[in-house]
């Protein structure tokens, strides 16, 4: 991440956020495996589906709290769109297509 010149805004004990201007997305902790679980906010999903497919079709957590509420569960939790990444060079080429690259 510190490649892509995001930078640390909040660590919880479920996720890692990093921002970068005016983008947002948070890294779980509890990523299993040496996959990344990079979570990118909902609007971001259609332009984001020409890069990578993404784990699941959201990721709820109390702990989004840059990213809107999901309502439509039993729990109104923040959500976002989990992406699964096995090595760094993978996830740097992910962003620098969704973000650009850094300067």
């Amino acid at each position: 991440m510190k490649k892509s010149v995001f930078t640390v805004d909040v660590v919880t004990q479920k996720a890692y956020g990093y921002r970068r201007g005016e983008n947002y997305v948070y890294v779980n902790r509890e990523a299993r495996m040496g996959r990344t679980a990079l979570v990118i906010h909902p609007t971001l999903k259609e332009r984001s589906s020409t890069l990578a497919e993404p784990a699941s079709d959201i990721k709820t957590c109390d702990h989004y709290q840059q990213f809107p509420l999901y309502l439509a569960g039993e729990r109104h939790e923040h959500y976002g769109i989990p992406h699964g990444f096995s090595s760094r060079v993978a996830l740097e080429r992910y962003l620098n297509g969704l973000f650009g690259e850094a300067s």
